[in-house]
């Protein structure tokens, strides 16, 4: 790897996809690194929110804490990665198709931290779908029977369990948008 932890490849699954209980502790994991995060880039850290299934209250997840980052350009990685790696921010993940998203995975607690630009739709539908999750226990109570479900199977890679996800969270979406 480089010198900024050049992204690689999906890395084949070696185990089982574990989904832990609602754990308390997330939001505190969360500030900390929110903190780390907020020291690391200043003003540059435009947004720093706690999403994913970790952020949900009484929601089973992966232990990984998942934050959304938000700075002026994420194509830009000289704003931004050189002060995530020197906070402990490796990246992993470059996906200039979409939305110039960049994923930097942190360790203790393991973090994945989704780095958008200022005004990206994305955004916006991410922060949805957790405010809907926490105010909406059917819903939360159906995305979580899916995860439990899919983390039983047989996956190649943890994107690939994401990805068998994606029409329960349209579903779950289309609700959200429209109100219902």
């Amino acid at each position: 790897m480089g010198p900024l932890n050049e992204p690689r490849e999906a890395e084949p699954l070696s185990g089982a996809i574990l989904i832990a209980d609602y754990d308390p502790r997330w939001p505190q994991d969360f500030e900390r690194e929110a903190e780390k995060i907020r020291a690391a880039l200043g003003p540059r850290a435009l947004v720093v929110e706690h999403v994913g299934s970790t952020s949900v209250p009484g929601l089973a997840a992966k232990p990984v804490i998942d934050i959304l980052l938000v700075v002026a350009d994420s194509a830009d990685e000289d704003f931004h990665a050189p002060a995530l790696s020197a906070a402990g921010y490796a990246l992993r993940i470059r996906e200039p198709e979409w939305f110039e998203h960049r994923m930097f995975k942190g360790t203790e607690p393991e973090v994945n931290l989704h780095v958008f630009s200022a005004g990206c739709a994305e955004i916006d539908r991410i922060l949805l779908f957790r405010d809907w999750l926490r105010s909406h226990p059917d819903d939360r109570e159906l995305y979580q029977e899916t995860k439990l479900a899919l983390a039983g199977r047989d996956w190649r890679c943890v994107q690939d369990y994401a990805d068998a996800k994606t029409q329960v969270i349209r579903e779950i979406m289309d609700r959200a948008m429209n109100g219902a």
